[in-house]
């Protein structure tokens, strides 16, 4: 089995638990889920629905840019919404942050998520060794 590297940056939150930002096992990275915390204040960040799925993508390329990669490294997302009406405005977001051929995904709908975040996102990377 491959050696674990815990992944951590100051400029996405650190863990609310007892996580790590992200693990790399050989070739995979898999992030934990992000919330729409500010790295900075620990706060979530206010403006709705599409605001926090910004904060989110940025969390999640932050942690992606500390392990080596980008977000179009990523082979797959798990989305979580308190609300799947809000599935339009995260496509439409998700969209700006990654390019063709995007990653596998699933969003699924729960009744909450920590600190009332209305969305947070976990995501598998794959990076090749050497890269």
């Amino acid at each position: 089995m491959a050696e674990k590297q815990i992944i951590s940056t100051p400029h996405a939150p650190a863990a609310i638990g007892p996580y790590s930002q992200a693990v790399r096992a050989g070739d995979m990275v898999y992030m934990s889920g992000q919330i729409p915390l500010d790295p900075a204040t620990m706060e979530i960040v206010s403006g709705g629905i599409e605001a926090q799925a910004r904060r989110v993508m940025d969390n999640l390329a932050a942690v992606a840019a500390e392990a080596g990669g980008t977000l179009n490294d990523c082979v797959k997302l798990t989305i979580y919404l308190t609300d799947l009406g809000d599935f339009a405005v995260v496509n439409n977001t998700m969209q700006q942050y990654f390019k063709a051929p995007y990653p596998a995904r699933a969003t699924i709908q729960i009744s909450a998520l920590p600190r009332q975040s209305l969305v947070e996102i976990e995501a598998v990377m794959y990076l090749p060794s050497g890269k």
